[in-house]
Formats: structure tokens, C-alpha cells, sequence
């Protein structure tokens, strides 16, 4: 599961298949088989995208947290889970990234409900979770996969949308990688500083300000897992230093940013 994996190189045991285009604004898709049975131990990291995982094998996800461990066979993580690992041996999954933008309209689910927190597909789908499963694991190709997911996201999109305003700050903040003020955004939207932080809150999950620091975090773990060095990473990214940058990303992943870009 690239997305909440390292971006290191997979294994040559592991199958990937991505969509080949968008099924539909704001979601993105990807398939991962571990074909030589070797099992997985990953970090679920802080991501600028609603990801909901779908394991259609025989083999559930064992989610370790502070609290302990619960089997699953699927989640679905907010912007800012915190900081959790999965385990299972073997992956048969479809994932599917969602932009807050786009997920506040196709998950039946508030958005607050996902912050700092996981949840299972049946959360937020019900009985149609268990359906998908079959239908994914009796299915010969990720084309197809990928269009049975898509068509329930299609047949369960609701009519209400972020109002303009909180979208135009969430563009903001992913063009400018994080590197934005809040006191920028309430310019850009004309709102009040109160009112931008209620309306982004209800419709994101998350505050402004924790939004540019996950889409900001984000930017500096793709730069530090091509083994660029935490000072330059630092400088590129417009941490105020070294320091700051290490405690962010500690926060958000658990590794510390020199960890993160060792070959």
C-alpha cells in the first residue's frame, strides 16, 4: 500500500496496478498483491487525501495503536489518523485517495468523524461493504476492480458540496505545498478568521492550519524518502529549521526526519 507506506521501492513480490485516469474528480486508485506471500508491517502516515483501503483476500489487516490490536479488512484514514501500524500476511487490497474536497460529498460520513481516528468501509458504507469485498475478489482484473469501486462511489455520491470558499483554500494550500498563513486564506475567501476555521473544520476535518501542516509534512516525506538530507528538506519546504522540521515530522510519522531519508 504505497500511500501509507514508505515511498521506498516495493518488492518484486508485490503487484501494483494503477487506474489509468481519474474515476471521477478528486479520486485516485490503486491496487497492491503481495504475490510471493511475504506479509507487511506498515506505518500509516498523515496524508493530504481521505484514503480508504478495501482488502478483498483472505488475510485481515491487524491495526496497531496505542490501545492495541483489532483485526479489520479495510479502514479508511482522515488527513491526520495518527500515527498507527497494519500488519497482515498477505495484501489484496484496492485503495482508493480521496481529496477532502471530493470526499466531503462521496463519503456518508462527517469529516470530523476521521479526524485523529480510523474507521472501518462499513462505517461508511454499511452493508455495501461487504458486497464490494466479494465483488473485488472475484473479479480477474484491476481494471475492473477499479471500475466495480468507482461505481459504488458514484451510486453513493450525495449533493452536498464544500462551499467554494473552503475549496479555494484547500487548492491554496495544496499549490503552495503547505508554505501558506491562515490569515492568507481568510483574505483569499473574505471571510472572518472565525468563520474560515468553522466552515474548513466541518467540511475538511481538519483545521486550516492543521491542513498547510499535514500538505507541508507530506511534501517533506516524498523529498526525505529520495535521500535528500533533513537541512535541505528543511530550507525547500519553509520550516523555520532543523528543528522544526524534525518535530513535525516526528509528530506525523513517528520516524525522525533522519531516519526517513537514509538509504
Amino acid at each position: 500500500m504505497r500511500p501509507i507506506m514508505s515511498e521506498r521501492e516495493l518488492d518484486v513480490g508485490w503487484d501494483l496496478a494503477r487506474s489509468a485516469g481519474p474515476a471521477m474528480a478528486g479520486v485516485a486508485m490503486e491496487g497492491f498483491r503481495d504475490r510471493a506471500s511475504t506479509g507487511c508491517d506498515m506505518r500509516i502516515f498523515a496524508r493530504p487525501a481521505v484514503t480508504v483501503v478495501i482488502q478483498f483476500g483472505d488475510s485481515p489487516l491487524t491495526v496497531e495503536d496505542p490501545g492495541g490490536q483489532s483485526a479489520v479488512d479495510g479502514l479508511v484514514a482522515g488527513l491526520y489518523p495518527g500515527i498507527r501500524r497494519v500488519h497482515a500476511p498477505r495484501v489484496e487490497c484496492v485503495e482508493v485517495r480521496i481529496s477532502p474536497i471530493a470526499a466531503y460529498r462521496l463519503l456518508g460520513v462527517a469529516p470530523t468523524d476521521l479526524a485523529a481516528t480510523l474507521i472501518g468501509p462499513a462505517d461508511i458504507w454499511g452493508s455495501a461493504a461487504p458486497l464490494l469485498r466479494e465483488q473485488l475478489a472475484e473479479t480477474a482484473t484491476w481494471a475492473e476492480r477499479f471500475a466495480v469501486t468507482a461505481k459504488l462511489l458514484a451510486d453513493r455520491e450525495s449533493t452536498r458540496t464544500a462551499d467554494p470558499e473552503v475549496a479555494a483554500c484547500w487548492h491554496r494550500i495544496v499549490a503552495d505545498k503547505g508554505d501558506v498563513r491562515v490569515r492568507e486564506l481568510a483574505e483569499l475567501t473574505g471571510w472572518s478568521r472565525r468563520r474560515l476555521w468553522s466552515r474548513f473544520t466541518a467540511q475538511v476535518g481538519v483545521t486550516p492550519k492543521r491542513a498547510a501542516m499535514v500538505v507541508r509534512f507530506r511534501h517533506a516525506f516524498d523529498l526525505l524518502t529520495t535521500g535528500r538530507s533533513p537541512a535541505n528538506v528543511a530550507v525547500a519546504c519553509g520550516y523555520s529549521d532543523q528543528s522544526h522540521l524534525h518535530r513535525e515530522v516526528s509528530a506525523f510519522a513517528g520516524i525522525t526526519p533522519g531516519a526517513l531519508s537514509a538509504p
